[in-house]
């Protein structure tokens, strides 16, 4: 393909330079065996970390053993490779290496130096592009991208791995401090200038909670952590001990109470035996797609309306040290969990006053000098703050997955219409197939789908 002054072209363009992006990149370059252009369309100026890997804090670890973390499905120990070749942890052996939680920066690093490798290796081109899509036009047999800048692109096919974005906080009056004093958890620099006498406050109680207390605590915060949610689960440990051994394909078969009452008599069984109940769940791992997908619709909305927190705290577990960490704040009485809604965040003078009710009734408001959005990953289609999305749903080039989660895509990943059909060259892959596949966000489900979408691109 030739470019023009005005519409610039390429083979295959990755929308989103983040772990999901960056993954795709990889693949695509180490499966060419031509000189195909990749461009990769990224505003940050760095690769590989998106939300979860932009942390430059030792104190926010992987959430899985690193000998499980390998970019490459066909080279399992790759990761371990990367952290023994860089002396990423010195001193430590690779058999004590595997079951480390390393911090996360390693992880962005260690996805920018291999994708830096097949790059020199390839004989793909590929041309990292700083700034964001803000259209899609699909068509056949080119589509057409438009630049925030706005230049254009016509690619031949499209990779949509937008990443994730925190949902905002569902609470009037959210927008009315200034700045400063409502930050995102995923802000991990402005949450550790938070750190001081004052007492704070953190909405949610999931990964993004832990790693904002943790935060906290390593830049010497002395105030109380107040974290308000409506559950008040805190995430559960990794464990240590021996595997479960029992068949966990007859759960595909079963409605979701029967699924429930069964993993509960698994845990029984397993605990009786001296296996810690995490090794269940570690059982279930590789039929998390096939579980949600082999429930009928009704179950599925049963289970987002019922069961899906404690699922996330059993399933989205964080090492051990973290969790030991957490319990050592709520048990010296700084961290202190409150099981509430929040209905309104108030500023009064120079002090945010929040309003929350429980199951019991209202609570006292709490007073606090700033208030830190941990609620997550925004996964409803039509709640992103992605111009790009909100484009390709209002011009029907797509539609919400089930229940409105992310994108609809088939099976293979392409993204269906608003008629259902799907777009022959576009494909999703992360948090955007959500709704189909329920389990779509972690690295193992990743470099599957990264994989599979640099073969479909070829």
């Amino acid at each position: 393909m030739t470019a023009s002054d005005s519409t610039r072209q390429a083979g295959l363009a990755i929308i989103g330079g983040g772990a999901a992006g960056t993954l795709v990149a990889l693949n695509a370059l180490r499966n060419a065996t031509t000189g195909m252009q990749i461009a990769l369309f990224e505003p940050a100026s760095t690769l590989a970390q998106g939300i979860a890997y932009a942390t430059p804090w030792p104190e926010h670890l992987l959430n899985v053993p690193a000998a499980k973390m390998s970019a490459l499905p066909d080279l399992p120990g790759d990761f371990l490779d990367y952290l023994l070749q860089a002396d990423a942890l010195p001193g430590v052996p690779r058999e004590v290496l595997a079951d480390t939680f390393v911090p996360r920066r390693h992880y962005a690093a260690y996805l920018q130096h291999r994708l830096d490798e097949a790059q020199a290796a390839s004989p793909a081109q590929l041309q990292v592009v700083h700034d964001a899509v803000v259209t899609l036009h699909p068509s056949e047999p080119l589509c057409e991208l438009r630049l925030a800048d706005g230049d254009t692109w016509q690619v031949r096919q499209v990779v949509l791995a937008c990443g994730n974005s925190m949902r905002p906080l569902p609470v009037p009056g959210a927008e009315a401090p200034p700045p400063g004093r409502v930050v995102d958890a995923w802000d991990y620099d402005g949450v550790r200038l938070l750190a001081g006498d004052d007492d704070l406050a953190i909405i949610g109680s999931g990964l993004s909670m832990a790693d904002s207390a943790l935060a906290l605590a390593a830049a010497g915060h002395r105030g109380r952590i107040h974290v308000l949610s409506r559950h008040a689960l805190l995430p559960l440990p990794h464990a240590h001990g021996a595997s479960a051994d029992f068949d966990p394909q007859p759960l595909l078969a079963l409605p979701l109470r029967a699924r429930l009452r069964a993993l509960r008599g698994h845990a029984r069984d397993a605990e009786a035996q001296g296996v810690p109940w995490q090794a269940v769940m570690d059982r279930l791992r590789p039929l998390g797609q096939a579980l949600w997908q082999g429930m009928d619709e009704a179950d599925q909305r049963r289970f987002l309306r019922h069961v899906v927190r404690y699922w996330d705290v059993h399933r989205h577990r964080i090492a051990e040290s973290v969790h030991a960490q957490l319990e050592t704040l709520e048990q010296s009485g700084q961290l202190q969990r409150h099981r509430a809604r929040l209905d309104a965040l108030l500023m009064q003078g120079n002090t945010l006053q929040l309003h929350a009710h429980s199951a019991r009734g209202g609570l006292a408001p709490l007073s606090v000098s700033a208030v830190i959005n941990a609620t997550g990953v925004e996964t409803r289609a039509l709640g992103m703050r992605n111009p790009l999305v909100q484009q390709l749903l209002a011009d029907d080039h797509a539609r919400p997955g089930p229940h409105g989660l992310g994108l609809d895509s088939d099976a293979s990943g392409h993204l269906r219409t608003a008629q259902g059909e799907p777009h022959p060259n576009v494909q999703v892959i992360g948090s955007l197939r959500i709704g189909t596949l329920w389990e779509s966000l972690a690295i193992p489900e990743l470099r599957v789908q990264a994989q599979a979408a640099a073969v479909n691109a070829q």
